[in-house]
């Protein structure tokens, strides 16, 4: 068994390529209509279709319960590139208490999506700045072998 990719329901599958594809830069890897799988990773389905896999049962949206996880090496440049996008913040930019910078918005179906830096990038942004390896690990909360090796690639 392999794990495929993340399917979500959407009310108008133009409209959300459109967003994923112009805001995230996702590229359209399949298009079966009613189906669209986005790199290979995430598979947009129209509501309409997804209902009747699911024996007919009310779909719902914006639930707040999960959220697409997308990492980024240019934040600020993300962040520049989404003010030319209509969306609803989930909340504006901010660093989490382990120093990894995100922001979280709606998509056109209220699925939240965060863009985060790659916390590959928060360890070179903490050595940069004068931690040891051993003070990273303990602001991040990782492991001591995680540091190391973001800082050896």
């Amino acid at each position: 068994m392999r794990y495929a990719a993340t399917l979500i329901a959407v009310s108008d599958m133009e409209r959300s390529k459109a967003f994923y594809r112009d805001l995230l830069g996702m590229e359209v890897t399949a298009d079966f209509g009613a189906n669209v799988t986005l790199d290979n990773v995430l598979a947009l389905q129209t509501v309409e279709s997804w209902r009747e896999f699911i024996g007919g049962r009310e779909t719902g949206f914006r639930s707040n319960s999960g959220e697409l996880y997308f990492e980024t090496d240019d934040l600020d440049g993300f962040l520049r590139r989404l003010e030319d996008f209509a969306v609803e913040y989930v909340h504006p930019p901010l660093t989490h208490g382990w120093g990894q910078r995100v922001v979280r918005f709606y998509d056109p179906d209220g699925h939240i999506v965060e863009v985060g830096e790659d916390l590959t990038r928060v360890v070179r942004r903490f050595a940069e700045q004068g931690l040891t390896e051993e003070e990273t690990a303990g602001r991040m909360d990782v492991p001591l072998a995680f540091v190391r090796e973001a800082l050896s690639r």
